[in-house]
């Protein structure tokens, strides 16, 4: 219920001017790492891969949502997480600490509506797995509601060019103590997408026998199509695609590897991005020690080896790319160039500033 003094507050933080990414050094990417001494923190970095910021944090980030405008940053733990700070890029200052409300978990991915007036969060309900879609007013962060994602255990999500959410349901009911995965046998994930007053506008099953194959992680292509990152929770020894396109409305397209690289990533993509040119995208896999790089059709065009890479995401044509020994590179031409390294660890993703 809105009161006196929450409007009040509300139109006084209006009133005040907000600074603008050039404040912040113009950052072209946002990452987590963990640092030599355990600890954990919020990097800006440049084009160039250089860092231009680095903010800590409470514990393990993963993703992160960059404001449209204003130097604001949501920093989100990794799942399933109780907080997500948005921090203020240019000083530095914690601006607010989002928690879910009672019985629910943030599930490490949110995203800003285009005029950034509004920040939606991806949560489930810790008992039973079942998506929610937390809805927060970003002129003070405050929760104003949520809606059902269309599925269990929401993962990523992502703003369409229209203002529909594109959210990744990966189908897996986890115990929300110790992540344990409880329904295997029965998953069903789900790419839905809802419309800007949260209803169900479209959804996109896989078949029956693909069910296994959580749907984890989203690219957006320029003409709509919808790239989708996934882990495989069948057999191991089975080779399966990692890799999906989705045109709303459409049947979805599973794209496999290529052959000698059907098991190389072990079953996991961790993310996923179109290059800069939109010409190829490209999957991650820390566990397998693999990018591997498609066309936009879905076409496997090449793969390489990397130790522990993460994140991913478009660069000036192609791609920048970041892994467990503190390395960012570019990824074009078959071949990685490294631009820079430190003393940290990346975590999972690499966030592009729109």
């Amino acid at each position: 219920m809105t009161t006196r003094r929450t409007l009040l507050a509300g139109l006084a933080a209006l009133a005040l001017p907000r600074p603008v990414w050039a404040e912040a050094g113009r950052p072209a990417y946002l990452a987590a790492a963990q640092l030599p001494d355990g600890s954990h923190a919020l990097f800006g970095l440049s084009a160039q891969g250089e860092t231009v910021f680095s903010l800590p944090l409470p514990a393990r980030g993963h993703a992160a949502a960059a404001h449209p405008t204003r130097a604001e940053a949501v920093a989100f733990a990794r799942r399933p997480g109780t907080f997500a700070l948005v921090i203020g890029c240019a000083s530095g200052d914690v601006l607010a600490r989002l928690t879910p409300p009672a019985g629910r978990q943030f599930n490490g991915h949110g995203a800003f509506s285009a005029d950034g007036t509004r920040l939606y969060t991806s949560e489930v309900v810790a008992e039973s797995s079942e998506g929610r879609i937390g809805l927060w007013d970003t002129t003070d962060y405050a929760r104003t509601g949520e809606w059902a994602s269309g599925g269990i255990g929401p993962h990523d999500l992502k703003r369409l060019a229209d203002g529909r959410l594109a959210v990744a349901n990966g189908g897996i009911a986890t115990d929300p103590t110790d992540r344990t995965k409880l329904n295997l046998g029965s998953m069903r994930p789900n790419l839905t997408i809802l419309t800007a007053e949260g209803r169900v506008d479209d959804q996109m099953e896989l078949s029956a026998e693909m069910w296994p194959n959580s749907i984890r992680h989203l690219a957006l292509a320029p003409d709509g199509t919808i790239a989708f990152a996934m882990q495989w929770e069948g057999d191991p020894a089975e080779a399966v695609p990692l890799l999906g396109l989705w045109q709303p409305g459409q049947s979805p397209r599973l794209c496999p590897p290529l052959e000698r690289e059907a098991l190389a990533m072990r079953g996991y993509a961790a993310s996923i991005a179109f290059s800069g040119d939109g010409r190829q995208v490209g999957l991650t896999s820390p566990k397998g020690g693999r990018v591997q790089v498609f066309g936009a059709d879905g076409t496997a065009a090449f793969s390489l080896a990397r130790a522990d890479v993460s994140g991913i995401a478009p660069g000036s044509q192609g791609f920048i790319v970041t892994d467990g020994t503190g390395v960012v590179a570019e990824l074009g031409d078959n071949r990685l160039r490294p631009l820079s390294s430190g003393p940290r660890a990346w975590d999972n993703h690499l966030i592009a500033l729109v």
